[in-house]
């Protein structure tokens, strides 16, 4: 099993002088800012992890870590991980009582967080946060006894002794004493906990995947492996693409913090005029599509592969992505946060697969060991997730999946739940629901099979919108109609739906606030579905 640090600090070694990580901003012909080569980079995150246990940091501790995707953050993690910490990723935009929850579960004993995160969870300024539909918790106050951390420039609610994360990874030319951690950080093994993600539950039972330094350097190998090569320019914020490119010994490109493909493609396109490849989530390239189908002049010239991932890819969308971009491969990574990559189809082979016998997802990758119980596909590997936090062990992932394995190519064939029929088709709505949340100003989304008058099933898509929900369900919302637009081009037509709702939340039973699927058909059955029109 390879180390995710030995294997980022190696491509560091062998490519010395070469670019290893730059961020862009959204203006200028060529706005590239702030980069680092590979030398650079390994003396940035040997020195964050030196400053680190100099502060204090023991093996084990974990940092709660809330940084938007860029160099400081890139460094920060990698550095955190060195040093023998845990990165606990956390999302502020959880809410306030689901992120206490988070925080307390994972017992961090460090904070890390941007300076102007501190500044808007004052006292003063959460109130303004919240009438914007952000409840946030009180970074500074959140942690008893925590060490704090902060990016950016120093700014009121920042606590007293915090330190900057640039004071580390400046470096130092001192003493040798701090020469000697750097070259000989804690000592580490595949088994370390490295990376803790949370990924459902409530503020009752949260829940979180628990990765090693093995199981990521496994992982993120394999997609080094099968997608990149060294030297060429890899445009994305997301770091399970970012740092297989650093290992691969590509240059390593972010866009702007916040800038984001599928609400602002305009601004996006305008930072890949050199971009050889380009990962994106299936919603967020539906956005590029539509824009140059209508500025074509925009699109990157050099573009050599595109690399999707996030939620099924399906043929109408690879259809439109191969007419734009005949030149490039394309590449669907199938995965969970459980276990990243599982399989990596060629988008080409995916097209030549005739409908209707499921959505192959690619050839599972070398480290994965894949089977089939009771129609359901069943993982494990040196990639997977050590367990969840607080759980026992992992010894296998059983994924939901229902799935059909030929030799080591992968076939999903639907869910093992929530399936109906409309027709004569069976629709998993397991396969279009992540495309759906992923279509901007989407926070959540659910399809549902509504009995019509002679016993069939209309298709019904509900949406809670992610700003301004409606009051009730409604059909006539802006993003109601959006979505209804947009989803011809991103899912099989076989399955678009009779109709689009926006509503202001989804029905939730049990202690566990499960997604309550019967209740939602119940409400869609009723009088706003009758009254709608047969499609939007």
């Amino acid at each position: 099993m390879s180390d995710l640090l030995d294997a980022v600090l190696a491509s560091c070694d062998a490519n010395g002088s070469h670019p290893a990580l730059s961020r862009w901003s959204s203006s200028g012909r060529r706005p590239r800012v702030e980069t680092h080569t590979y030398a650079g980079l390994r003396t940035a995150i040997r020195s964050t992890a030196a400053g680190l246990q100099a502060s204090g940091m023991q093996r084990g501790d974990r940092v709660l870590f809330s940084l938007r995707p860029g160099p400081d953050a890139v460094i920060l993690a990698l550095g955190i991980v060195l040093a023998g910490g845990t990165v606990v990723f956390a999302d502020p935009g959880a809410g306030e009582a689901l992120f206490r929850a988070r925080a307390a579960l994972a017992a961090p004993k460090w904070v890390a967080a941007e300076s102007l995160l501190y500044l808007a969870s004052t006292p003063l300024l959460r109130p303004i946060a919240r009438r914007r539909g952000l409840e946030l918790a009180p970074y500074a106050r959140l942690v008893p006894d925590a060490r704090h951390l902060y990016s950016g420039p120093w700014l009121p609610g920042v606590p007293r002794g915090a330190t900057s994360i640039r004071d580390f990874s400046r470096g130092s030319s001192g003493d040798a004493d701090e020469k000697s951690r750097m070259e000989q950080p804690a000592a580490a093994r595949d088994s370390d906990e490295a990376l803790i993600v949370f990924t459902s539950g409530t503020t009752e039972a949260p829940r979180a995947v628990v990765h090693t330094r093995g199981s990521l350097g496994a992982g993120l190998a394999d997609v080094a492996a099968a997608s990149v090569r060294a030297g060429q320019r890899v445009v994305t914020d997301q770091l399970m693409v970012g740092i297989p490119a650093l290992i691969a010994g590509a240059h390593w490109i972010m866009p702007t913090p916040g800038l984001e493909p599928g609400a602002s493609p305009e601004k996006y396109l305008g930072l890949l005029p050199d971009a050889e490849v380009l990962f994106t989530s299936a919603a967020a390239l539906d956005a590029i599509l539509r824009l140059l189908d209508t500025q074509p002049e925009l699109a990157p010239t050099q573009l050599e592969t595109l690399i999707l991932g996030g939620a099924p890819v399906l043929r109408p969308l690879l259809e439109r992505a191969f007419d734009r971009f005949p030149g490039a491969s394309i590449r669907a990574v199938y995965g969970m946060t459980e276990i990243l990559p599982v399989a990596i189809a060629d988008g080409a082979e995916k097209l030549a697969r005739p409908p209707g016998e499921g959505d192959y997802a690619g050839r599972l990758v070398p480290s994965v060991r894949a089977r089939i119980e009771a129609g359901e596909l069943v993982l494990a590997g040196p990639g997977m997730a050590s367990g969840y936090l607080g759980e026992p062990p992992l010894i296998e992932v059983r994924t939901g999946d229902l799935a059909r394995v030929d030799g080591d190519e992968l076939v999903l064939l639907g869910r093992t739940k929530d399936m109906f029929i409309r027709g004569t088709q069976n629709v998993y709505p397991g396969l279009y629901e992540p495309v759906i949340a992923g279509i901007p100003g989407v926070r959540e989304a659910v399809m549902t099979g509504v009995p019509d008058a002679i016993g069939d099933d209309r298709i019904v898509v509900l949406v809670v919108p992610a700003v301004d929900p409606p009051a009730a369900i409604d059909d006539r919302h802006p993003l109601a109609r959006s979505v209804a637009r947009a989803l011809p081009g991103l899912i099989d037509a076989g399955v678009v739906p009779d109709a689009v709702f926006a509503s202001p939340e989804f029905p939730r039973s049990g202690r566990s606030r499960k997604l309550d699927r019967r209740a939602i058909a119940r409400q869609l059955s009723g009088e706003a579905l009758r009254n709608s029109g047969e499609t939007q």
